[in-house]
């Protein structure tokens, strides 16, 4: 089969789309004919050897939608030919993946594969970051960092169905529009004004309760300056890198919190996974959820998508086809 692997960290080039050997799958394990893989961020890290994974060669990607072919032994959640799901598992910029069987969920009827694996790791990071890390209630005012991306415009919508009211910063016109629709109630192009500055005047200086920030480096402190008392900095990606190292003291004034979610520990077993991905999918199978599917690349392409996404070039999602 063909994937798309890195035999050295670097930038885009690193990827090479070559011929792997077909995954044969172990016990609790099952083997997925890859339909459409999500772009993530976190696939940046992965390719310039930021975050850990398996030894070199590796193949990049950990989303992904599809079909189950086979499984091995002691499986009970999926069989041949379930129409499937899934995330935070390496390896889904291939023509097959093999995948723990228990982090496999079976996509809903009228979910095709494309908006599976648009909505997945986005849609299951949104919701454990408005529903568990600071659950926003009715009337609560937030900011959502880079909200014309694929996390920014899921995360948005799902803080308006809980009630909130969302600041999101954006780059252009374009983007503030896409911001708009999805139901950001002020989007700030941070090209033309400092956000913190706007987020103050419009609050009357008592700031917001938390900050999502996927963006870290360059937005950090001014996403600190934005919150109210006892208010939730929750940096959970680093697209323009990490923050400089911090002071813990800073968060004393205002008696403020700073937390470093991951997926991985909002989705620990069966249970927690089937309950985030069920709400997900299913708010996206009936037009509740809207996804915005802004580039969709073959697989050999990977190279280009990294390109854009990293050139922040994108809106929603960007997908790769086998």
């Amino acid at each position: 089969m063909k994937a798309v692997q890195i035999n050295d960290f670097g930038g885009p080039e690193a990827m090479q789309y070559q011929d792997v050997a077909d995954p044969t799958p172990g016990e609790g394990e099952a083997v997925v004919q890859i339909q459409a893989a999500g772009v993530n961020y976190t696939d940046v890290y992965s390719r310039a050897g930021i975050n850990p994974g398996p030894p070199l060669p590796r193949t990049i990607g950990v989303e992904g939608a599809g079909v189950v072919t086979a499984v091995g032994g002691g499986v009970s959640e999926v069989a041949a030919g379930d129409a499937v799901v899934y995330c935070s598992v390496n390896g889904s910029y291939a023509e097959q993946a093999l995948v723990p069987a228990w982090r496999l969920i079976r996509r809903p009827d009228g979910l095709d594969a494309k908006a599976g694996a648009a909505a997945m790791l986005q849609g299951m990071t949104a919701h454990y970051l408005c529903h568990s890390t600071y659950a926003v209630q009715p009337g609560d005012r937030v900011i959502v960092h880079a909200g014309a991306g694929g996390m920014g415009l899921i995360l948005t919508q799902m803080i308006k169905m809980l009630g909130g009211y969302v600041f999101t910063t954006v780059s252009t016109e374009e983007k503030a529009e896409l911001s708009r629709q999805a139901g950001a109630d002020h989007a700030i192009n941070y090209t033309e004004q400092d956000f913190a500055e706007v987020v103050k005047e419009a609050t009357s200086g008592e700031g917001v309760r938390v900050v999502y920030d996927g963006v870290g480096k360059t937005t950090f402190h001014q996403s600190v300056s934005c919150l109210g008392r006892r208010g939730v900095m929750a940096l959970y990606g680093a697209a323009s890198g990490n923050p400089d190292p911090i002071d813990p003291r800073m968060f004393a004034a205002g008696s403020l919190y700073l937390t470093r979610p991951g997926l991985g520990d909002y989705t620990v077993n069966r249970a927690e996974l089937e309950q985030r991905a069920s709400d997900v999918l299913g708010w996206v199978a009936d037009g509740q959820l809207k996804l915005h599917i802004g580039h969709e690349l073959p697989l050999s392409e990977a190279s280009e998508a990294h390109r854009l996404l990293e050139g922040r070039a994108t809106t929603g999602k960007v997908l790769l086809i086998p």
